[in-house]
């Protein structure tokens, strides 16, 4: 589990590895990752944006900007969560994701939380030709 606190929220992050999705032969590695976004603080938020960051082995970067999370632009009220699973493919057999979310408090004002930088390792050794 991964996970950190801005600016009074808490976002916790667990990857999966899925090897029924997977297709190594194909160069094709999936994961899934469950977030919890958790208000830690005294006033009510709400998840307006997300960026994701995906990096690959190799470096390569895929950048993921878009409304709410799932579908959803969740409310949290002080003291509650919310938690969805999502998922991404890759090419190789590991990465990182880090990112952030745009919060939006009462009065209006945006602020970004951050995303923990998080391991996507499928436990398969990369081959060098």
């Amino acid at each position: 589990m991964y996970s950190s606190t801005t600016s009074n929220v808490t976002v916790s992050v667990k990857p999966t590895y899925l090897d029924h999705e997977s297709a190594p032969e194909k160069n094709l590695y999936v994961w899934a990752y469950t977030v919890r976004i958790q208000n830690v603080g005294e006033e009510v938020l709400q998840l307006r944006t997300r960026h994701w960051k995906i990096t690959d082995a190799y470096g390569r970067v895929q950048e993921v900007h878009g409304p709410g999370v799932v579908g959803e632009q969740p409310v949290l009220k002080p003291g509650e969560s919310f938690e969805y699973t999502s998922g991404t493919p890759l090419s190789t057999p590991s990465g990182i994701m880090s990112g952030s979310y745009s919060m939006q408090a009462p009065d209006g004002r945006l602020f970004d939380v951050a995303i923990p930088a998080f391991s996507l390792d499928s436990g398969t050794p990369r081959q060098l030709n």
